[in-house]
């Protein structure tokens, strides 16, 4: 299946679907926060032991592969409940957090280090560009 995300078509479905089971009550920024979080959490207990290697292969497993479509799928539908609640356009954010990163952190021709970050990676004391 490889069509185009319609967002808001996605946060109209999650809606009624919580609508249909009277959950408007529940889904307020604070639980859904909440809920992204522990989402997030089962999401990286699949990748918990697993070495860099194995990690990159997670998808090689049929079993293993449905377990992290899920909890992605979880991720998603929480941030875009969380979106609609709190009237973020999702696209839009991701977007200008882009431009922003990109003025940020440069890209350069550098090599990268033996660990294979590269040279122009911020300090310890910086944000990493995706927060």
């Amino acid at each position: 299946m490889n069509q185009e995300l319609d967002v808001p078509a996605l946060q109209r479905r999650l809606a009624a679907f919580a609508a249909a089971r009277d959950w408007q009550p529940y889904h307020n920024p604070k639980n859904l926060a909440a809920a992204l979080s522990v989402e997030a959490s089962e999401l990286l207990e699949i990748f918990q032991w697993l070495t860099p290697e194995q990690s990159a292969g997670v998808m090689a497993d049929p079993d293993t592969a449905h377990r992290v479509t899920d909890e992605v799928a979880d991720v998603l539908a929480y941030l875009l409940q969380l979106c609609e609640v709190l009237g973020i356009d999702v696209l839009a954010a991701l977007s200008a957090k882009i431009d922003r990163n990109e003025l940020r952190f440069p890209a350069t021709k550098s090599p990268t280090t033996p660990n294979g970050s590269a040279n122009n990676s911020p300090t310890d004391t910086e944000s990493h560009p995706s927060e």
